[in-house]
């Protein structure tokens, strides 16, 4: 029940949070939209002229002029005023009503065995800047699952073995370039989803795209044994997927 409650409350501030910033955009602050698009652009065209210096200058003021416009956000302040709030409800409950802790005793029980698992090392972490890039050597396959800020991903099947079955890669970027090579008898599907950018998938081009979504799909892949299941998310950048 106490957690049914709390995710209501996450819910009704998420709700109230997108309502506040929706009354920013076109009510309070109407040049914030625009800000935040220039400021992204910045970053956008800075990375693609490094490492020029004035790509790094251009890169550095949009990151500069990003963080100074989203701490200007009426929507972050309510935010950090809904936490606050959050944090004082819950300490004036707890003075309220204190937590008693009483031991319980259960009789003993057939003893279950635990289930074994295995952890896997992940190819890539979670990182806010900086490429990443499989090695360029002999590596041994891991699904990809990440998030990042700003910077290029490259993926290479090259120099690895894929398991049989299918393979997934999940990528979500804030700014910067998706590029991965596939060998030529697998058979691959993409879904892709990006705000502003380019795509070009094997024979597939699209020079300029804006808020939209591209699924594109190999003849075989459906009733392929080895294949390769990709989805990005990109805010702003290009994504290239093509045979090696």
């Amino acid at each position: 029940m106490l957690n049914k409650v709390k995710s209501e409350y996450v819910s009704w501030i998420v709700l109230l949070g997108i309502i506040v910033l929706l009354l920013e955009f076109f009510f309070f602050n109407r040049g914030l939209i625009f800000s935040l698009l220039v400021s992204i652009g910045m970053i956008y065209i800075g990375r693609k002229w490094m490492p020029k210096t004035s790509g790094k200058l251009l890169f550095w003021f949009g990151l500069i002029f990003l963080i100074i416009n989203i701490f200007n956000m009426m929507t972050l302040k309510f935010f950090l005023l809904a936490i606050l709030l959050h944090f004082f409800i819950q300490f004036v409950q707890s003075k309220r009503s204190p937590a008693h802790l009483k031991p319980i005793i259960k009789e003993s029980s057939p003893s279950i065995e635990k289930e074994t698992v295995i952890k896997k090392e992940s190819l890539f972490s979670n990182q806010l800047f900086g490429q990443r890039k499989t090695p360029e050597h002999s590596y041994e396959w891991s699904d990809i699952n990440i998030q990042a800020g700003i910077g290029d991903t490259i993926i290479d099947f090259s120099y690895t073995v894929l398991p049989k079955g299918e393979t997934v890669i999940f990528i979500r970027n804030f700014v910067g370039n998706v590029h991965i090579l596939v060998p030529y008898d697998v058979e691959v599907s993409v879904n892709h989803s990006v705000v502003a950018g380019a795509t070009e998938i094997f024979e597939y081009q699209e020079t300029k795209i804006f808020n939209q979504s591209v699924h594109i799909q190999t003849p075989g892949f459906s009733q392929a044994e080895q294949r390769i299941k990709i989805f990005t998310s990109l805010l702003v950048g290009d994504l290239e997927v093509k045979r090696v």
